[in-house]
């Protein structure tokens, strides 16, 4: 109750905040960031005690003020917001990278690898077969040649593949669940990460020789493709080398720290034009495994002072979704997703069986990879950057199937975990208590 009593109390205010700002220069930026921060926790607390993850609540928080319904959070609002969302990419990025430690890779690496490889195999091939086959309900393949087919179909299964680190890392943190099943599934999640973003670079640029994007430059620049992926991976490596040596020698002021090296990451990054997310991703691997034991504790700051960056970042993906949009793509949208859910079961059922693990884990952890959020918004975006004309229309396919995973993927993986009797119970319920129990529990 009292939590309904805030959010309508943040209403009231900002309708008086509109009110005024119609008359000027509109809504400051700033004061929609704390207003997102507030009221989307407020929604993600009102919708836990009915056993909905939090983090629906603040994509549900961001679909009620974003531009499809009340209009807080305006078109242009959310581009001026798009560094927090490239923030909070970064800094999911580097926590994925921090959460593969080496033992842990040497001792499941192999099992994950074959769990992701059968389901990134199955769940490629039956989204490209199924857009390909429904392709006459869709303007945009409905009289194309065969070439575009195939190649957009690609493209759209090169996104439709990915997990959400950010969704899985988020659901984690919250239930503090740490069983195999959880671990399994993070570690499918975070390789299958590294792994897409190399698809992805593999299939936009045969999609470009075989489709070239009007105003020409079709070619595959295999030596651009090589840096991109390389630089990444040197790039990170040494920002990683530089935050473990001063978690060694200094290892003070850990939480403005943590926020510094993923804005100097991801703009290191933009300014040697390699990808963010592996660059973000080897500089966590690197800080966790050779930081010289403080590697967790830099971890544990960087989630504390991302927290409310997550938050918003969760509800700047709820507002980028019109469910009116949604509507006119059902009958494409619906059996996208039903084949895309089977294939991930069906792949980690044969991975699993084929990794020799026990049964269980194969049989509960295919409940965690349904979740897709800010890697496949951004992705989506590539593509629509790279085709202006018929990309929007593959975007808005993208972003119809991203809603509706996005809503359902925390809502199963959490029922996975219980099934798997990982949740735990007594874990703390906010950012405060759980800051609180880490101070306590050094």
């Amino acid at each position: 109750m009292r939590r309904l009593v805030i959010l309508l109390i943040l209403y009231a205010v900002m309708r008086g905040v509109f009110e005024l700002a119609s008359a000027s220069a509109g809504t400051p930026t700033l004061m929609l960031f704390g207003f997102l921060i507030l009221g989307a926790y407020s929604v993600g607390e009102l919708v836990k005690p009915l056993g909905i993850p939090k983090i629906v609540g603040y994509m549900a928080a961001g679909i009620l003020f974003g531009p499809s319904a009340l209009a807080y959070v305006s078109k242009p609002a959310l581009a001026e917001l798009t560094p927090v969302s490239n923030l909070a990419i970064a800094l999911i990025a580097f926590l994925a990278g921090a959460e593969l430690q080496w033992s842990e890779i040497r001792q499941r690496g192999v099992a994950i690898l074959k769990m992701m490889s059968a389901e990134l195999l199955l769940c490629f091939v039956g989204v490209a077969g199924t857009l390909a086959l429904l392709r006459g309900q869709l303007p945009l393949l409905a009289q194309a040649p065969a070439a575009e087919v195939f190649a957009f179909s690609l493209l759209f299964a090169a996104v439709a593949v990915v997990h959400s680190p950010a969704a899985t890392i988020a659901l984690l943190s919250e239930s503090k669940a740490n069983g195999p099943v959880a671990r399994y599934t993070l570690g499918v999640v975070l390789v299958m990460d590294v792994a897409v973003v190399l698809i992805f670079t593999a299939v936009l640029s045969s999609a470009r020789a075989l489709v070239p994007p009007s105003g020409g430059g079709g070619g595959v620049q295999v030596g651009t493709v090589l840096w991109e992926i390389g630089g990444a991976v040197l790039v990170g490596g040494v920002l990683g080398a530089a935050v473990s040596l001063y978690l060694r020698f200094i290892s003070r002021e850990l939480m403005i720290l943590a926020l510094l090296v993923a804005l100097l990451g991801a703009e290191l990054a933009r300014v040697l034009h390699v990808e963010t997310l592996l660059t973000l991703l080897v500089a966590g691997f690197v800080t966790e495994n050779a930081g010289g034991g403080r590697g967790e504790n830099f971890r544990h700051a960087m989630e504390r002072a991302a927290a409310p960056i997550f938050v918003v970042f969760f509800a700047l993906s709820g507002a980028r979704i019109d469910p009116l949009a949604v509507l006119p793509l059902w009958t494409i949208v619906v059996p996208i997703v039903l084949v895309r859910i089977v294939a991930i079961w069906g792949g980690i059922q044969l991975g699993g069986r084929w990794a020799k693990l026990d049964p269980a884990i194969h049989r509960h952890a295919w409940y965690g990879l349904v979740s897709q959020a800010g890697v496949a918004f951004g992705l989506a975006a590539v593509v629509a950057d790279v085709y202006p004309a018929r990309g929007e229309t593959l975007r808005a396919l993208l972003l119809a199937t991203i809603a509706i995973n996005q809503t359902i993927g925390p809502i199963l993986f959490r029922f996975g975990l219980q099934r798997a009797g990982e949740l735990n119970a007594e874990s703390p319920s906010t950012p405060l208590q759980q800051i609180q129990t880490h101070n306590a529990h050094p």
